[in-house]
């Protein structure tokens, strides 16, 4: 569920802004900076997909089961989405999750978890509720296409394989990367590909309004200056 107490009004001019783009493209750290300049708030829409997973997984509810989920099912997890400040926050059992989002469990989970209609449609009308007054920059791979389609601002991020790979590794190790990780890496990503492009529901899709930024020769400071006049270009804001 997703409490809606913070009703604080956004000034008028608060856009929506969605920034979709495959894994490793840059995406969420650029989304992140972005609302941080605007002083918006930033929705992670990957973030609730990996929470729900741990819920789904903490509550004990059999993977074999998943693909018969109802939204009562849902419902009745102790799964709380809360904006706090620049973020939205996700809560499960009244305990807010960090780490546990980024678990090998829920990652090798969550995108089956993605790929279910029933999730797909519960959590599409709670993305849309915290996009209400505006003043929001939301990333992943269908927000601009399906989540948020009359957002001010649309734009896709892409970048070759090798080099999402590479960001992705260094996101999550921060180290030397081998040339065994770096093959391995690309190896899941582009399956990761194959399976959001050809889900049945949301696949990753680029808006056709949207405007597609290649970052695979930008640093991320270059990046996020691109973004950056994209939208202020667009929107004055």
């Amino acid at each position: 569920m997703v409490d809606l107490e913070f009703k604080e009004e956004k000034q008028s001019e608060a856009i929506v802004i969605t920034i979709d783009g495959p894994a490793g493209s840059g995406k969420t750290t650029t989304a992140k900076e972005l609302a941080k300049i605007l002083d918006y708030r930033h929705l992670d829409s990957g973030a609730l997909y990996r929470a729900l997973t741990f819920s789904l997984l903490s509550a004990n509810v059999p993977t074999s089961r998943w693909d018969q989920l109802a939204e009562t099912d849902l419902e009745g997890l102790e799964l709380q989405f809360i904006p706090e400040g620049d973020c939205i926050a996700s809560y499960y059992n009244q305990r807010k999750l960090s780490s546990e989002l980024r678990s090998p469990e829920v990652t090798d989970n969550v995108s089956y978890v993605s790929s279910l209609g029933v999730v797909r449609n519960w959590l599409l009308g709670t993305q849309q509720m915290l996009g209400v007054h505006g003043g929001l920059v939301a990333d992943g791979r269908d927000m601009g296409a399906a989540v948020f389609p009359e957002a001010e601002v649309k734009i896709f991020l892409t970048a070759e394989l090798e080099i999402r790979a590479r960001r992705r590794l260094l996101e999550n190790i921060g180290e030397e990367i081998s040339k065994e990780q770096l093959k391995e890496e690309m190896i899941r990503i582009e399956e990761r590909d194959l399976a959001d492009r050809s889900r049945k529901y949301s696949p990753l899709i680029r808006a056709e309004d949207s405007l597609l930024v290649d970052t695979t020769t930008l640093s991320f400071k270059d990046q996020l200056i691109v973004v950056r006049n994209i939208v202020k270009d667009l929107t004055g804001v």
